[in-house]
């Protein structure tokens, strides 16, 4: 079955009688998050040696005979797999036809959209394909609040838009920051922006905002150097081209709200949401100058050809993802001199 989003956390938190759940998707932290809540969720803990099993990915064959086993001490098994591919269908189905009592947990990261596995158990009754990707938006905004509020500290409106910008690419790392910040306030206060700026602006997500920003203004020589600092903290090449397809999104709705409300580039900015960081208005306006509509439309489907460039086998990842940033600032830049002749 395909769960709505909103359905996704009660079904984490109660999978019922659903016997094979696959997370598959872009963002690996969320896949490890979501996968633990199911154990959790069903064995109590994620190391009980009598009801959890972690399955190598290489046994997958053995599938079915570990699904089917009973624990010595009651309750119901979990048995988990990570980095699956499509290898896994035929096991999984046979899982499926015999109604095995075991929960399985599939992580798969690489797992494509046309995937016969995740065909099969979107299809499947008892079956379960969950997507998992960068959060963007209010689902963002909704992940710090709830990870600051389960640590008992709170968060004023200006930080929350703040941080909804920087971070989301990884929800591993986006957990991790929020407790480090948590930690920084103390149980029982409010997260404010000179806080969030101190703990979590050294982040390699405000230079990647540097990087998209520079290229969406035309600084070819500034956003080239801040790439390279985003890569060289360890962003991925699909995490910068994602981040700079959200970047290009968020430009393209304001650029469509000048066109067909007949906003100037200021009040168009202001109808962004989650707000635009202060620091970085001006140059979002100053992008929606140089940036029609159309030809915001082409560069998020080149953006969108290069993502799927960098997961092919072999291709040189990091020399498509600078190139696509780069070629960005080069047109920006075009069009700035242009508009000054």
């Amino acid at each position: 079955m395909k769960l709505a989003p909103a359905r996704i956390p009660a079904f984490l938190r109660e999978p019922g009688e659903c016997r094979v759940v696959l997370l598959f998707g872009e963002d690996a932290g969320m896949i490890r998050d979501r996968a633990e809540t199911l154990v959790r969720a069903v064995a109590g803990s994620l190391d009980d040696p009598f009801l959890v099993t972690e399955l190598p990915r290489e046994e997958i064959k053995q599938l079915v005979n570990e699904a089917a086993g009973l624990s010595l001490m009651g309750g119901r098994r979990v048995v988990r797999v990570r980095d699956v591919t499509d290898a896994a269908t035929e096991p999984v189905l046979a899982v499926l036809k015999s109604k095995a009592p075991a929960l399985v947990v599939l992580e798969g990261p690489s797992i494509a959209s046309r995937s016969k596995l995740r065909t099969a158990l979107e299809a499947a009754a008892d079956g379960a394909a969950i997507g998992c990707y960068p959060e963007e938006g209010r689902a963002l905004e909704e992940t710090i609040r709830e990870t600051l509020r389960s640590h008992g500290a709170g968060i004023e409106p200006d930080a929350l838009s703040w941080l909804s910008q920087q971070l989301g690419a990884d929800r591993a790392s986006t957990k991790a920051e929020l407790e480090k910040l948590a930690l920084y306030v103390g149980v029982g206060n409010r997260v404010d922006l000179d806080a969030a700026m101190t703990c979590v602006g050294d982040l390699a997500g405000l230079s990647l905002d540097d990087a998209l920003y520079a290229a969406t203004t035309g600084d070819v020589a500034t956003a080239d150097r801040a790439l390279e600092s985003a890569m060289a903290e360890g962003a991925a090449p699909v995490q910068v081209l994602r981040a700079a397809l959200g970047h290009l999104q968020k430009l393209h709705r304001a650029r469509l709200a000048m066109d067909e409300q007949g906003l100037n580039a200021a009040d168009a900015t202001k109808t962004v949401r989650p707000p635009v960081f202060y620091q970085k208005v001006g140059a979002f306006s100053r992008s929606l100058v140089l940036w029609p509509a159309g030809t915001l439309t082409a560069a998020m489907a080149a953006l969108a050809e290069a993502e799927r460039g960098c997961k092919r086998t072999g291709w040189p990842d990091q020399a498509l993802c600078r190139n696509a940033v780069l070629t960005l600032a080069r047109r920006s830049a075009a069009s700035s001199r242009n508009s000054r002749r």
